[in-house]
């Protein structure tokens, strides 16, 4: 008897729906995702005319990248590996890949929004506007520095199969990036800390998606720092990917 194997095409397709059906169903946390950032915009009119638009763009866009990789995407996978999901698909004729690679394009669609909404809010509220090329390099750089928090939300359900504590790690992980972060750039926690911060996973991501919207100040440290955040990316992913079990028992 002859077995048909669906087209791999197909699959992701049908995978991909799947995801974007279970995001939508989950929409109220991904709209507090979308909404924080929003609302740090809000509260710093003040440090945009101090500060200038760009350093205020930026740290909104990294603050929601950070929101996406560690509260959004690790704690979905965490959930759904408990739940048995992925167990399940891989008796399937799926491979491997294209399970994670659905979840991911799911991922980077929501940083695409994130971002653009970051941009609107910034338009209609402080009417900040940019050329159109910066918003093009803006969006790249994003998706590198979504990349990076990816990595690390894949490292973390790599390294823990217990969806509570991955909820509870991804928290604490995020609470440190974003207060540290901050603080620590504005140079409150001394200069040492605040040169650790700049090339930190969360000051390059910030400095690079910054830079985009302003490709005139690009220079060989941003070049650095957009190496550092390929970097970063690559060893969260290689770790994470290594070290993720498809199964709570396995």
């Amino acid at each position: 008897m002859e077995i048909n194997i669906p087209k791999t095409s197909a699959v992701f397709a049908a995978l991909l729906r799947a995801d974007l059906k279970t995001q939508w169903r989950n929409r109220r946390s991904f709209i507090l995702v979308l909404l924080v950032p929003v609302i740090i915009l809000i509260s710093w009119k003040g440090v945009i005319d101090k500060l200038g638009a760009a350093f205020a763009l930026s740290s909104c866009i990294t603050i929601g990248l950070v929101a996406i990789g560690l509260m959004g995407y690790s704690n979905s996978i965490a959930r759904d590996r408990d739940k048995g999901v992925f167990q399940r698909l891989r008796v399937a004729p799926v491979a491997s890949w294209s399970i994670m690679a659905s979840r991911l394009t799911v991922q980077l669609m929501m940083i695409v929004l994130m971002t653009t909404v970051v941009f609107v809010a910034g338009y209609n509220i402080d009417q900040i506007t940019l050329p159109a090329y910066a918003y093009s390099i803006t969006f790249f750089t994003a998706l590198i520095g979504g990349a990076v928090y990816l990595g690390l939300g894949q490292v973390i359900v790599g390294l823990i199969q217990n969806p509570e504590t991955v909820n509870s790690t991804s928290r604490l992980v995020y609470f440190v990036f974003i207060m540290v972060g901050m603080f620590g750039e504005f140079g409150i926690l001394g200069e040492q800390l605040k040169q650790i911060v700049i090339w930190s996973p969360y000051g390059t991501v910030k400095h690079v998606i910054s830079a985009g919207m302003q490709p005139e100040t690009w220079n060989t440290e941003t070049t650095m720092q957009l190496l550092a955040t390929i970097g970063y990316a690559v060893v969260f992913s290689v770790i994470g990917i290594k070290k993720f079990k498809w199964s709570t028992k396995s």
